[in-house]
């Protein structure tokens, strides 16, 4: 921090900012106080070599606030939680009656950021442009006291600057990544004159001058895709768009569910980025007339993820979609999954039978890949040989032995299914029934005394046994085989740091379409929007799920050719909790909006 600001930024400062919002108390800070100096030895002593000119230089660095966040304090007010840095410049903040803002990257204009002020003066002053708007540059700092800098950005700009208090951990990281990325990105640009557009553009044009493009060994090319992958692992994206339009790159990523742009690159670029991908993924970097599928693996953290890449021509060149198949994700407990304990354990029961077909159903991106990998590893042990079929392998995991499925030379799911009944399997995975050969090879296998699990795509779970009718499997073998289906969908979940509670009418709702049983209001919960979520009011997501036993009284409906009307009564009187009811449970406690549920179970409205 700045001489000008030391007396906003002092240790007796900081502490009296906290003790007036009730996150430590007076005790507290003269215990703080008093061992300031040993800490701040402790941390300089983990970052520095023990000669003395390192050892004073960096405690002269180290501010009271990091001494703060290394030790992890928790809440006067909310025990339960603790003091981290954005919490204390929050407090800091409403203490110097400025505004606090939790900078989202997303929302970010990287030309804004780079094009503004110099990187240098941007880390030396540690300011973030954010915003400019009529005439006025919004910056986030962590010190707005630094009048003397704020004053040469004014000058500079000719614009009036408005300084917010953001973390300066924040700041600091977001100046080096855009400023990073966008100096890639310049770099690889300047090196290279070419606007042109290549064969697979539909709008291409001739031009008679040099048409040299950035060879994807680039080293700034190789930079700049590096810093996408780590902005989406950072993000916890599941998938990441290359998109070519008519002048520009568009980059895009899904984050929760929803697609957000992040970037727009310089068109001439675009062809150098796919190529890195394409060599990264090993794919054809001179075929751009066909679609491409591929895989990458990197390390993220000491943890290998695996990333599916897929290439198609479009109208405006080759565009990119990479599934980042993240092993926190696909692997989980299958308690953190958002099963109620009754249905999970009826789940349980289902895949821990010695053999028959247990389907998940529900359309792309609702989590079926996440159910059964979960469901695979807790049912992995050294005395199981489980083998999966997948198009293609998801995720490697050692314990499975995986096969992929090559169409081209026959290597198809009914095919390698029927070789595997060869390999002395006990638990088979197949990624998905397509067709009546694969169908027939899972009944097979489920007769002969294994435990097959699949998916199908329908809309809920009773609807899977009409689905294998249609497929072309007789009754009496769906009767024999088939064991339990499981429906599912994904919802976002309320973010726990905004959420707030208000009233409803059940009318209102059933109007909606959601029945909720009962008088008066209810009592639901959503979210404001805050640092935390993105102003989304939604963090991370959850399932919602409809467990089918595929009991005695089903069974003999469908070998009596029952409509589907009636398989659902039955299904119902039996102990079916559809998708949509156990979806108002969740919330009605409070994990997610009426909103979500509307959005995943239109269907059964």
């Amino acid at each position: 921090m700045h001489s000008n600001s030391d007396r906003y930024f002092s240790a007796k400062a900081i502490c009296q900012s906290l003790i007036s919002g009730r996150l430590i108390s007076a005790d507290q800070a003269r215990d703080l106080l008093g061992r300031e100096r040993k800490i701040k030895e402790k941390l300089a002593a983990k970052t520095h070599s023990n000669s003395p000119g390192d050892r004073q230089r960096t405690l002269s660095d180290i501010s009271f606030i990091d001494v703060l966040v290394y030790l992890n304090l928790n809440r006067l007010d909310k025990p339960d939680k603790v003091i981290d840095e954005d919490l204390i410049f929050k407090t800091l903040a409403d203490s110097w009656h400025l505004p606090y803002k939790k900078i989202d990257p997303l929302k970010l204009e990287i030309n804004l950021v780079t094009g503004t002020i110099s990187r240098s003066f941007a880390l030396k002053h540690l300011l973030l442009p954010l915003q400019m708007k009529d005439g006025k540059l919004v910056v986030a700092t962590p010190n707005p006291f630094n009048q003397e800098a704020i004053a040469d950005v004014q000058r500079v700009t000719n614009l009036k600057v408005f300084p917010i208090v953001s973390s300066k951990t924040d700041v600091e990281r977001l100046i080096k990544e855009f400023f990073g990325f966008h100096h890639s990105i310049s770099a690889a640009e300047n090196l290279f004159s070419r606007t042109g557009v290549d064969i697979g553009n539909l709008e291409r044009f001739v031009k008679l001058d040099n048409t040299a493009e950035p060879p994807s060994t680039d080293q700034h090319i190789v930079n700049a895709v590096n810093h996408l992958f780590s902005y989406a692992f950072d993000q916890k994206t599941s998938d990441v768009h290359i998109e070519p339009k008519r002048d520009i790159c568009l980059v895009r990523m899904r984050i929760d569910g929803a697609l957000h742009t992040v970037y727009k690159l310089p068109k001439k670029l675009h062809n150098a980025v796919v190529s890195r991908i394409k060599n990264l993924s090993a794919l054809d970097m001179a075929e751009k007339r066909r679609p491409q599928d591929g895989r990458i693996k990197m390390l993220k953290k000491d943890q290998e993820v695996e990333i599916r890449v897929s290439t198609i021509p479009v109208a405006f060149g080759e565009k990119v979609v990479m599934r980042i198949m993240d092993p926190e994700i696909l692997f989980q407990d299958l308690e953190s999954l958002g099963f109620t304990p009754a249905d999970l354990k009826k789940y349980k029961k289902l895949i821990t039978m010695p053999f028959g077909i247990v389907l998940v159903t529900g359309p792309t991106g609702s989590g079926k890949s996440t159910t059964l990998y979960s469901s695979l590893r807790m049912l992995s042990s050294p005395e199981v040989n489980i083998t999966t079929i997948e198009d293609p392998i998801e995720m490697i995991h050692e314990e499975f032995n995986q096969v992929g499925v090559q169409p081209a030379i026959d290597v198809t799911f009914g095919s390698v299914l029927r070789n595997i009944m060869r390999q002395d399997p006990d638990i088979i995975m197949v990624g998905e029934i397509r067709d009546l050969e694969t169908a027939q090879a899972a009944v097979q296998a489920a007769l002969t005394g294994h435990l097959v699990l699949s998916t199908l795509h329908t809309n809920d779970a009773v609807s899977t046994v009409f689905r294998l009718l249609d497929l072309g499997i007789p009754p009496y073998l769906i009767h024999s085989a088939l064991t339990g289906v499981v429906a599912q969908r994904l919802v976002r979940k309320i973010c726990p740091h905004c959420a707030q509670s208000f009233e409803m009418d059940r009318g209102e709702l059933k109007d909606l379409g959601l029945f909720v049983p009962g008088d008066g209001p209810l009592k639901l919960k959503h979210g404001k929007g805050c640092m935390k979520c993105r102003n989304t009011g939604y963090s991370g997501r959850t399932g919602i799920y409809e467990i089918l036993a595929y009991t005695r009284g089903l069974k003999q409906l469908t070998t009596r050719n029952a409509n589907l009307g009636d398989m659902h009564r039955t299904a119902r009187e039996q102990g079916l909790i559809p998708l949509q009811e156990n979806g108002i449970k969740k919330m009605l406690k409070g994990h997610t909006t009426y909103q979500e549920i509307l959005r995943v179970t239109w269907q059964q409205a």
